[in-house]
C-alpha cells in the first residue's frame, strides 16, 4: 500500500501531469531543429510518447518495484511507423531533453519533502526508457531485414524469370533501386564460408561506392545487381574479390530496367559453362564464352557466332581463306600455297576478317569461335 505522503505526491504530480506533457512538447521545439520539421501527425506521436513516459515516472514513484514491461509500454502508444520516421539517435536526443525537464520540473512539482525520491525515479525511469527504444529500434530493424528479404527474393525471382512487371518495378523501388538506371550483373559463386555476412560486407562496400545492390541464390551461383550508370568496369573490380572461390562472370550491361532480365539471362548461362575455360580470367565477359556457350546448346551464343560472320561468309575469297586457314593449314604460306596466292594477299584477308568480326584467326581463343561459327553456319 502507498504511504499518504507518498499518495499525495502522486496526486500533485498526477494533476500536473498534462501542464508538463505540453511543457516538454514546447520543450523539444525549442531545443531539435529535427523535432520542429517534422509533419504534424508526427509530432503528436511524440507527444502522445511524452504523456505516456510522464505518467511511467509517476507510476514508477508510486511502486519503485515496477517491472520494465511500463517503460515499453511507452512507446506502445505510438504507431509502429515512428521506428521509420524517426531515428535512434533522435530518440536518444529526445529522451535525454525530456529527462532533463522533467528532472527539473517534476521535483518541484512533488515538493521538498519528495523532491530526492521523484529526482531518483526520474533518472530510474530514464534509463530503463533508453533501454526500451534501444529495444524496440532493434526489433524493427529485424523486421525490416526480414521484410526486405522477402521482398529482394520476389524482386529477383521476377528478374530472372523474365516477369518484370509493373508489380516488381515498384518492390525494387522500395528496396532503393533507382528507377531507369542502368545495371551491371555480376555472377559467381557465393562467399565461401558465411554467406550472409559476406552478403552484408558486399552491401556496405557497394553503399560506400554509392551504388544499389539486388542479389538472389539461384542454384549454386549467386546473381548480383549493381546499379551503375555504365562504368561496369569499376563495379565488377569493387565487388568481385567479395564472391567465393571460382569464375565470375560479367553480363552484357542492362541499359534500363527492361534490360536487366537478358543480361540476367546470358550471364547465369555464361557462369554455368565457365569452367570449360581453365585460363579463364576472373572476371571473364559472358561474351568472351561464347564458344563454351555454344558448345553447350545456347541458341543465343550459336546465333551470335553466326551472325559475327556474316560480313566473311558473304565474301566468297575471305570465307575460303578463313576455311583454309583455320581447318587445313596454320600458317599465312601454307594457306597462301593452298589457296595459290601470294601470302600477302592472306595476310590482307586474316586482316580484314579481324576488322569485321573483331576477331584474329591467329588468336587461339578468336581462331576457336570463328571455327565454331563457320561449323554452326554450315549446319
Amino acid at each position: 500500500m502507498v504511504a499518504p505522503s507518498r499518495a499525495a505526491t502522486v496526486q500533485r504530480l498526477e494533476r500536473a501531469s498534462g501542464t508538463l506533457a505540453t511543457s516538454v512538447t514546447a520543450h523539444l521545439d525549442d531545443r531539435l531543429e529535427w523535432f520542429r520539421e517534422l509533419p504534424a501527425d508526427e509530432r503528436s506521436w511524440v507527444g502522445l510518447i511524452a504523456q505516456a513516459g510522464i505518467a511511467g515516472v509517476i507510476a514508477w514513484y508510486r511502486d519503485p518495484e515496477a517491472t520494465r514491461a511500463s517503460a515499453l509500454d511507452v512507446f506502445s502508444s505510438a504507431p509502429r511507423e515512428l521506428a521509420g520516421a524517426i531515428t535512434l539517435e533522435q530518440t536518444v536526443e529526445m529522451v535525454r531533453c525530456t529527462v532533463n525537464l522533467l528532472e527539473q520540473a517534476l521535483p518541484e512539482v512533488a515538493g521538498a519533502e519528495a523532491a530526492e525520491g521523484v529526482r531518483d525515479a526520474v533518472l530510474s525511469y530514464s534509463r530503463e526508457i533508453a533501454f526500451a527504444a534501444a529495444e524496440v529500434y532493434a526489433r524493427a530493424a529485424e523486421a525490416r531485414g526480414a521484410w526486405d528479404a522477402r521482398l529482394e527474393a520476389l524482386v529477383m525471382d521476377g528478374l530472372l524469370r523474365d516477369d518484370a512487371d509493373a508489380s516488381v518495378l515498384a518492390r525494387a523501388n522500395a528496396l532503393g533501386w533507382p528507377a531507369g538506371t542502368g545495371c551491371t550483373v555480376l555472377v559467381g559463386p557465393p562467399p565461401d564460408a558465411d554467406t550472409a555476412g559476406g552478403l552484408q560486407v558486399m552491401r556496405r562496400a557497394a553503399e560506400h561506392h554509392g551504388f544499389a545492390l539486388l542479389t538472389a541464390l539461384h542454384g549454386d551461383a549467386l546473381v548480383v545487381l549493381a546499379a551503375t550508370q555504365g562504368d561496369d568496369e569499376r563495379t565488377t573490380r569493387l565487388l568481385s574479390p567479395h564472391f567465393g572461390t571460382g569464375p565470375v562472370v560479367i553480363g552484357p550491361h542492362a541499359n534500363d530496367t527492361a534490360g536487366i532480365p537478358i543480361s540476367c539471362s546470358v550471364a547465369v548461362s555464361a557462369y554455368a559453362v565457365a569452367r570449360g575455360w581453365a585460363d579463364a580470367p576472373r572476371p571473364v565477359a559472358a561474351d568472351d564464352l561464347l564458344p563454351e556457350r555454344a558448345l553447350a546448346g545456347e541458341p543465343v551464343a550459336r546465333r551470335r557466332l553466326v551472325a559475327d560472320l556474316e560480313s566473311v561468309l558473304a565474301d566468297p575469297d575471305l570465307r575460303q581463306t578463313l576455311e583454309v586457314h583455320l581447318e587445313r593449314r596454320t600458317s599465312l604460306e601454307g594457306t597462301a600455297r593452298a589457296l595459290f596466292v601470294h601470302p600477302n594477299t592472306v595476310r590482307y584477308r586474316l586482316r580484314r576478317i579481324e576488322a569485321l568480326t573483331g576477331r584474329s584467326p591467329g588468336e587461339p581463343r578468336d581462331a576457336l569461335a570463328l571455327r565454331l561459327g563457320l561449323i554452326l553456319a554450315r549446319l
